[in-house]
């Protein structure tokens, strides 16, 4: 029987202030394999099974006073051989801030990764989710065509909720 691996690291602001209680969740296809929390030092540590690549998710919860204050980021595919632990650090950015453009590229991935599992119903708390993530892209600033458009149709996503 394959060992698990250890997914570990730090949740951190673009200005290195750790973020405490970001979820941080391991999807394997379309299943939630594993989730925690970040500590008061923005430390987290997961314990995955062997396996398929997974994704990571770094995210507020609507249960959380935090919930409006972060932008997401996605891993969307980590392959899980050779060294059974595994760093993976994280920066986020604040709502109503930008870190430039990858970053924000990043943030908007990590929203369409949420509403494909917001879609499903997968996830728990997936209606308050809705509401949350659409204030939060609402405050996102882009000047591209195609970024807008994005932007425009994951809102609208997460109204529907």
């Amino acid at each position: 029987m394959a060992e698990d691996f250890s997914i570990y690291g730090h949740v951190r602001s673009y200005e290195g202030t750790p973020i405490f209680m970001i979820k941080v969740s391991v999807y394997r296809d379309k299943q939630l394999v594993e989730h925690g929390y970040t500590n008061e030092e923005g430390k987290y540590a997961l314990s995955v099974p062997a396996g398929e690549p997974v994704a990571v998710r770094f995210d507020t919860h609507p249960t959380l006073t935090n919930s409006r204050e972060w932008h997401p980021s996605v891993i969307a595919h980590l392959e899980l051989e050779g060294e059974k632990n595994i760093p993976l650090d994280r920066l986020l950015i604040k709502v109503g801030t930008t870190a430039g453009v990858a970053p924000d590229i990043d943030a908007l991935a990590a929203y369409e990764f949420a509403a494909m599992w917001t879609a499903a119903k997968n996830d728990s708390g997936w209606e308050e989710y809705g509401k949350e993530a659409a204030a939060r892209l609402s405050m996102m600033k882009f000047t591209e065509d195609v970024l807008l458009e994005i932007q425009r149709t994951l809102i609208t996503h997460f109204e529907s909720l």
